[in-house]
């Protein structure tokens, strides 16, 4: 299994995704630059978190325009696997490859802290090696983390099962403290209807060698070598992945 990681001008968590999915998960792995198109024959492209291009403008809007975009806009259509972390979610949300936006944070303050996510569907390359419910530890550092979308694409995120994370406390309930970045939802990660691209604002790259503190983001690349393993780098399928997650609604 090849991982593609993608480097833009202020990318700062790339080497945090290439440690993890070379030297930790053991799979192979390569540094993409932005200006290139080639993604050198990858099953599965991080877009990884910093602050590409400064942030000026808006968080991922300059980003969006690099020639690796287009590339990976033709890979996701074609089903292949594509994971946003924190500045890659900014990026992806502004490539329209997810729906929504990013704003700043409640409270206008910059927040760098661990926080609680709770597993909402298992059906996706990116947690079916997790257990529905089950609370992960990870860090987040954004000041544009707060997720916001009006309330008709709120309403399809929640018909088609896209909201794959929830800040949650650490037993998994879902209050205002618990959310901390004023996020509608509380929600820290959604993924396209097809469900081969992921965005989410916590960095379970940095919460995968206990090391760190947690090593519970470690089953988010898990559950991609098991869906590699399982399924190849073949497109995800997306009427197979709509009908378990109308099963899990059930």
């Amino acid at each position: 299994m090849k991982f593609g990681v993608v480097v833009f001008p202020g990318s700062n968590c790339d080497d945090d995704a290439f440690h993890v999915t070379h030297h930790v998960l053991g799979q192979q792995a390569e540094f993409i630059w932005h200006q290139s198109e080639d993604l050198a024959g990858s099953d599965v492209i991080i877009v990884p978190g910093g602050f590409a291009f400064g942030d000026y403008l808006r968080t991922g809007a300059i980003a969006r325009f690099s020639p690796v975009m287009r590339s990976i806009e033709k890979f996701a259509s074609g089903g292949g696997i594509v994971l946003g972390i924190c500045n890659g979610f900014q990026i992806l949300l502004e490539a329209g490859l997810l729906p929504g936006a990013m704003i700043r944070n409640a409270g206008l303050r910059f927040r760098c802290l661990p926080v609680h996510i709770r597993v909402e569907a298992t059906d996706t390359p990116f947690t079916c090696a997790t257990q529905l419910g089950q609370v992960i530890q990870a860090p987040i550092a954004h000041n544009e983390g707060n997720y916001f979308c009006d309330p008709s694409t709120l309403d399809a995120l929640e018909r088609n099962n896209q909201i794959i994370f929830r800040y949650t406390t650490l037993d998994g309930r879902e209050d205002a403290a618990a959310n901390p970045n004023g996020s509608v939802a509380n929600i820290a990660g959604i993924c396209n209807r097809e469900r081969n691209v992921l965005g989410m604002m916590p960095h379970p790259e940095r919460a995968s060698e206990i090391e760190l503190g947690s090593a519970d983001g470690f089953v988010v690349f898990q559950s991609l070598l098991q869906w590699f393993t399982q399924h190849g780098s073949g497109a995800v399928d997306s009427q197979a992945a709509q009908t378990a997650a109308t099963a899990l609604r059930v």
